[in-house]
Parts: structure tokens; sequence; C-alpha cells
């Protein structure tokens, strides 16, 4: 009875594990890395394993308080207008924040696993989460540096690491309102570098979080869709892709932007992308895509009455789009080659010219539509070969 008394009392009050011991003991964050990588299946509980990951913030926060103690002493020195500025380790700094972030989050996960008895008593949590995202905005700042140095990668790591730990739960209850007017456009950028990385995962995170800001929603997904569309590889990829939009035009059936990268995904399947245009028109009839694509679709078809009297449509809802014009002008002046009646062979060229007047006007430079040899025809079957006006729509159609 005695013996198993002693045992009992030695397993209640057993010190650190000597795993734990060596982690505890070193100096430096990359000496306390690799022992805990070494000794982390060997330390005794989950409690010793929180502890563990507590000690590693501990020290790469020693890092962020040496420098950010440097930046304060500069601009001190700086307002008092005496000193000369001390030089700091920018990227040691940002380094050591997102090594704070990591082991915290780490810590916090065996931190929230019940004790011995069942209970779940965590003691770090509310420390870890207050002293670092104190000093998270350095990742924005260093990152924007970096953007500017073309170093890619660490834009990428600070960026990632700020927009992930403003979703992280363990940093939940800090004041996220601060950051709130910036967060969104951090989070897009640093879904666009992941994109550039090739690790399109992270990048579709980092962009569904952009899409949650109102000013950054569009953007985000503008480049979420077209993201997705470069992403395919195989016949499964593009049916995934397919699943991928029909959702997000579920969720939003009114996003112009969204139908019409679901219209696109669908470009082998003529019949699925007129039943969805029908589909969406009977809902929403002033759709412009809507309208204007059912036009393309019937060029598609060389059926050049249908085309133009959609796109006719399409203008009505929004006159500001180069391309549509384009394609309207061309219509009408294949109606009008084809037809017999003078006046209303005229009337039709007539229409045509405005068009693409309108397409020239919104877009000199012909960057979204080339309008030019479809205009000097329209002005050629108004006027004639020699009028000056059907000169002038020459030059621009050559030159």
């Amino acid at each position: 009875m005695m013996a198993m008394l002693l045992v009992a009392s030695a397993t209640a009050f057993a010190g650190d594990s000597d795993g734990l011991k060596a982690i505890m003991k070193a100096k430096t964050f990359a000496e306390a890395d690799q022992l805990l990588k070494q000794n982390l299946s060997t330390l005794a509980d989950n409690a010793e394993k929180a502890k563990a990951y507590n000690k590693l913030v501990d020290l790469a926060m020693k890092k962020v308080s040496e420098e950010t103690g440097t930046i304060t002493e500069n601009q001190v020195a700086a307002q008092m207008g005496s000193g000369k500025e001390k030089a700091y380790d920018t990227l040691g700094l940002a380094d050591a924040i997102c090594q704070a972030i990591d082991a915290a989050v780490e810590c916090e996960k065996y931190d929230q696993l019940p004790d011995a008895k069942g209970k779940v008593k965590p003691k770090f949590n509310e420390k870890n989460a207050s002293r670092i995202w104190a000093v998270r905005t350095h990742l924005v700042n260093i990152g924007q540096e970096q953007a500017k140095n073309g170093n890619s990668a660490a834009v990428l790591k600070y960026w990632g690491a700020f927009t992930d730990s403003s979703l992280n739960p363990l940093f939940a209850a800090q004041d996220h309102k601060p950051e709130s007017e910036y967060i969104g456009q951090v989070a897009f950028f640093a879904g666009r570098y992941a994109f550039d990385a090739k690790d399109f995962d992270r990048a579709m995170r980092y962009l569904d979080y952009a899409m949650e800001d109102p000013n950054q929603k569009a953007e985000a997904l503008n480049f979420k869709l077209y993201a997705m569309r470069s992403n395919l590889k195989t016949a499964q990829d593009t049916l995934n892709c397919i699943n991928q939009f029909k959702k997000l035009y579920e969720q939003d059936p009114s996003n112009e932007v969204v139908l019409d990268g679901l219209f696109s995904m669908y470009d082998k399947d003529k019949a699925a992308q007129k039943q969805l245009l029908e589909s969406h028109l009977a809902k929403y009839p002033e759709s412009f895509t809507a309208t204007a694509e059912m036009g393309m679709l019937a060029i598609g078809e060389n059926n050049a009455e249908k085309g133009a009297e959609w796109l006719r449509k399409a203008v009505k809802i929004n006159p500001e789009n180069a391309v549509v014009q384009t394609y309207l002008g061309t219509c009408l002046s294949v109606l009008a080659g084809n037809q017999d009646d003078q006046s209303k062979r005229k009337a039709l060229y007539q229409e045509a010219v405005q068009a693409l007047d309108k397409a020239k006007a919104l877009d000199p430079n012909k960057q979204q539509a080339n309008w030019g040899y479809n205009r000097y025809q329209a002005y050629y079957g108004l006027y004639g070969a020699d009028d000056p006006k059907t000169k002038d729509a020459e030059n621009d159609y050559k030159y």
C-alpha cells in the first residue's frame, strides 16, 4: 500500500519532462524550435506541448520587442531632433512576427485540449493574442516595402500571415475595426501573390476573404473568376470549375460578372449557354450581359437580324460598351448589304455608322474592339467610295 501511494505521489507532482526542460532552457528561437521538433512526441501531455510552443512565442516576441524598441527610439530621436537613427532588422522583425503567429496558433491547439481530468483550462491564449495583435501591422508595411523591391516571396509570406491571423479564431476577440479599412485590400493582393506562386488553394482563401469587403468585392471576384479559369488542366477540372461557378451564381444570381463567367464556361455547349441566358432574362430582363450575349449567340449562328435585335436592346441598357456597339454596327451593315429597298438600306447603314462612330469614340485606339474595317464598310455603303467621309474612315481602318 505504501509503495502504491509513493508511485501515485510521484505521478501527481512530477515535474517537467526532460524534453520540455531542454526547450525551456533554449536561448534562441531557432534552438527552441529545433528541440521542440525533436522532442514533441516525447512531451508528457498537451499541457507540456502548449508550454513548449508558448516558449517559441516568447522567443519570437523577444526579437520583435528588440526591433520595435529601436523603431521607437528612432521616432523619439526624430521628434527631438537629436541623435542618429539606428539601423534595425526589418526582415528579421517581420519574420519574428510570423514565427510568433505560427507558434501561438500551435500553442492554442494544445492549450484548448482537455487535461488529464477532462477539463479545458487555456493558459496562454489571451496573452499571446493581445501581444501579437499589437504588432501585426508591421507585416503590412514591411510587405509593401518588399513589393517595391520585387521580393514576391516575402510579400506573400507577410501579407499572407497578416490575412491568416485576421481569420484565425485565436484572434477573434481582438479589435478588428482599425484594420477593416484595408484588410480587404491586403487579402486581395495576398491572393494575387499566392496565385502567382501557384498556391491555388491559398489564393482562393484570400480572395474569398477580400470579397467580404464591399470596396474590394468586385475586383477580388473578377480575379477569382480569372484564377479559376486559369487552373484548368483536365476535363474533371473543368467540370469542378463549372460547379463552382454555378454555386457562385446561386449565391448571387444578379451578379453580371458571375453570369458572364458561367456563360463562358459553357463555351462548348451552346444549348446550355442559351438556356442560362433565357433563364436569367426571365428574372432580370434588363440584364446587359445576358442581352449582349444573346446577340453574340445569334451572330455565331450567322443570324445578323436576330443579333441586331438583341444588341439594340443591349445598347439601350448600356450605350457605353465599345464591343457591343461594334458588333451592332457590323450586324446592321450586313443587313443593309442584303436589303433591296433603298430607303431601308440607307436607314440601316445610317444606324450602323452611328453605332460604329460610338465605338470609335469609346475606344479610339481599338484596345477593346477593332471597329476600323467595319466602320469603313458602313461608310462605304452609305456614302460611296469617293466621299471624303469614307476616305477618312478608310484612313482610320488602315492606320
